[in-house]
């Protein structure tokens, strides 16, 4: 078997290589029955020489693709290694939101996957260790959603069980109480949006952040909603926000399953929804895995030894 290597291939770089859903990957694996990894920044692939040679090549002219044109196309038919077909199209297209001058892509196959399923369906649920972009693709997403007047507002959730006591005996006014557990969303708005921007949106209800809490009885119409932190909603819960969509809105929920902060005798909401509403048409469910962390370089080695326990 002979095996040829692709170095100096960053994450993102490789997840254009690749091809939306892997689809690239896939026909050339299946066209030169090879093997094709990516691990360590280097892509290697495995076989028969002549198959190799010409399954490598092709990556190299998808590689030189990627890097000039900051995307690469879909195969739509057969190719022979050498020749891109013409009718090809571009794939990874950003994520138009409202600040000028920022650009927001997936940068994994799994991260475009997520991002489809969000244009695609109207609930969503992302379940993924932390650094995946669960949060901040569905906020990016949600400010697409609202400067292309798709909806009129954006709705961020949180479940408030960290503290362990009721919001009611946390000091402050309500905004106050809640911007511990919703700064995160928050973060993830304001790098998309300027300060005063989001600022001045949150005073007109354009951007509401509310605890879970303060869902129940509403229902929310022409409006983005995110849940993040889902594992920590009990199933009455989570049953009780889904219901809170009206006509025109999207719902995205997220969370980490392993992080569940519930006690220990209790189901968590995210677990029981995923289980019971899998086969509902127009909801969708994406799993991110360790594979689609996109933070420091360090975040998917900790995750990994916090996983072998």
């Amino acid at each position: 078997m002979f095996t040829s290597r692709i170095a100096g291939i960053p994450a993102h770089l490789a997840t254009q290589i690749f091809g939306l859903n892997d689809q690239n990957l896939r026909e050339l694996r299946e066209r030169h029955e090879v093997d094709i990894l990516y691990r360590d920044g280097e892509i290697r692939v495995s076989g028969e020489t002549n198959e190799v040679v010409a399954a490598t090549k092709t990556l190299e002219r998808l590689r030189a693709e990627a890097e000039r044109n900051g995307s690469v196309t879909l195969f739509q038919k057969p190719f022979d290694g050498d020749t891109l077909p013409a009718n090809s199209i571009g794939i990874q297209s950003s994520i138009d939101i409202v600040q000028k001058g920022k650009e927001v892509r997936p940068k994994t196959p799994g991260q475009q996957l997520y991002a489809d399923a969000i244009r695609e369906h109207d609930v969503v649920f992302s379940m993924g260790p932390a650094g995946t972009g669960k949060t901040y693709l569905a906020s990016a997403m949600a400010v697409e959603a609202l400067k292309n007047k798709q909806i009129r507002k954006i709705v961020l959730v949180r479940p408030a069980v960290e503290a362990g006591e009721s919001l009611g005996f946390l000091p402050g006014d309500l905004y106050a109480k809640i911007n511990p557990y919703l700064r995160p969303l928050l973060d993830a708005i304001q790098e998309m949006i300027d300060y005063d921007q989001v600022q001045e949106l949150m005073s007109r209800d354009v951007i509401e952040v509310a605890p879970l809490a303060y869902m129940r009885g509403r229902t929310l119409n022409d409006a983005f909603i995110i849940l993040d932190e889902a594992q920590n909603t009990t199933v009455s819960q989570m049953k009780m926000f889904l219901t809170r969509m009206g006509t025109n809105s999207k719902i995205v929920v997220s969370g980490d399953t392993t992080q569940t902060d519930l006690p220990s005798h209790q189901k968590s909401g995210l677990t029981d929804a995923v289980q019971r509403l899998k086969d509902i048409k127009g909801i969708k469910i994406v799993k991110l895995g360790k594979e689609d962390i996109v933070r420091h370089r360090l975040v998917q080695d900790i995750v990994l030894a916090y996983d072998k326990g």
